[in-house]
């Protein structure tokens, strides 16, 4: 959402998902920083373009493979820049109708990487204490929150864990998550990880689930959870036991495409159903 000619293209999906159903649709804003200039993930997963590559940059100057390109420190001109863009794309999702904004300050990627004592090294007044890391992400938020419209809610996705020692750990994620809450913040998108190369994740069922948790009781801040949530027990043991406000599944989804039809029928749950799936003589819909 960086060019005037997205807003119309947006707002035709925008306009169709309402007219056609009851859901809500949000977009993500991100930039990439360092893991920036990089192939395809199912290529080679942040390597480096073999050529071809365009400048990137970051809190500070520190490629995320030792043979990845190295990204500028980002000076005054840069953090400007990067927060009026984040603000004119913030503008930009409400002029094409979206419900709902998410902030992409985790894995590593930009913001992120001024959040993290991994990635962030910087001498001023934007490094050192985690306040000063949390200095510049705020100030970003701040911008987008006067531009998004008040009644409409935003997220911000975090990394709570780094998974590598020096790194982020839950009891700091609960810090950032109560500093997001007094600028404005209206749920918290907890994930983790993805910040360096040389990451030691702890996986499992439901493995970020403890994060989101953490979160909700200690910052008292609504949270989604994310992470290896499967099937639809996952899902209402989560919110039954109030260790989440939200549960958000993608590789789910992309197993399932109707993973979230296929739950409410088993719950015995009516959900509405599109035209184009009711038969033609009792116009009742197909089970799918």
């Amino acid at each position: 959402m960086y060019k005037p000619e997205h807003v119309p293209a947006w707002q035709r999906i925008v306009d169709f998902v309402h007219r056609h159903s009851r859901a809500k649709i949000g977009l993500q804003l991100g930039h990439a920083g360092r893991k920036g200039s990089t192939q395809f993930l199912w290529v080679a997963d942040n390597e480096p373009l073999p050529d071809g590559n365009w400048p990137i940059m970051a809190a500070s100057p520190i490629p995320y493979f030792p043979h990845s390109q190295v990204p500028k420190a980002m000076d005054r001109r840069d953090l400007d820049e990067v927060r009026d863009a984040f603000a004119r794309a913030a503008r930009m999702a409400e002029e094409a109708g979206f419900d709902v904004l998410e902030l992409h300050f985790a894995h590593g990627y930009l913001v992120a990487s001024f959040i993290s004592p991994l990635t962030n090294r910087r001498p001023d007044e934007y490094g050192g204490t985690l306040e000063n890391r949390m200095r510049y992400p705020l100030e970003l938020f701040d911008a987008v929150r006067a531009a998004w419209p008040s009644h409409k809610p935003i997220s911000v996705r975090i990394s709570a864990v780094d998974w590598a020692p020096g790194g982020m750990e839950s009891v700091e994620a609960v810090q950032v998550a109560k500093l997001f809450k007094a600028h404005g913040c209206d749920i918290l998108d907890v994930s983790a990880g993805q910040t360096v190369p040389d990451q030691r994740p702890v996986y499992g069922r439901l493995f970020q689930t403890p994060f989101a948790d953490r979160i909700r009781h200690e910052a008292d801040m609504p949270v989604m959870t994310v992470g290896n949530v499967s099937s639809y027990t996952d899902v209402n043991t989560i919110l039954a036991a109030g260790r989440a406000d939200l549960c958000v599944l993608a590789r789910a989804h992309l197993w399932d495409p109707y993973w979230t039809r296929h739950a409410a029928y088993e719950l015995g749950w009516h959900v509405d159903w599109p035209d184009q799936y009711a038969t033609l003589d009792t116009y009742k819909p197909r089970f799918i």
